[in-house]
């Protein structure tokens, strides 16, 4: 095993761990809102993803490149899903005659 590929690991598990307490910290009362911003962070890992799928540095990469696109379409997809239910909870009934 290289060093660049153990540091590589030491990051992602240390980004776990700050992710989980970061989100086991967040208000219920502010979830929602927050979804939106991550919507934005989804949107970079999406391009972040299609940038690595297509530099064709081997077929491993490729196939994770592609599993990043998708997981990360889904998580775009389900946030602007959600925001958009949100949105409707504050939206004022008409009154029908």
């Amino acid at each position: 095993m290289n060093g660049g590929l153990l540091v590589s690991i030491y990051v992602f598990v240390l980004a776990i761990f700050a992710g989980i307490e970061l989100i086991s910290r967040v208000p219920p009362l502010l979830h929602t809102p927050l979804m939106s911003g991550a919507n934005a962070v989804s949107g970079i890992t999406l391009v972040g993803a299609l940038i690595s799928a297509g530099t064709g540095r081997g077929e491993l990469s490729e196939i994770l490149g592609f599993l990043a696109i998708v997981f990360a379409t889904i998580n775009v997809v389900g946030g602007f899903l959600v925001t958009d239910r949100m949105l409707e909870m504050f939206k004022k009934e008409e009154k029908q005659k």
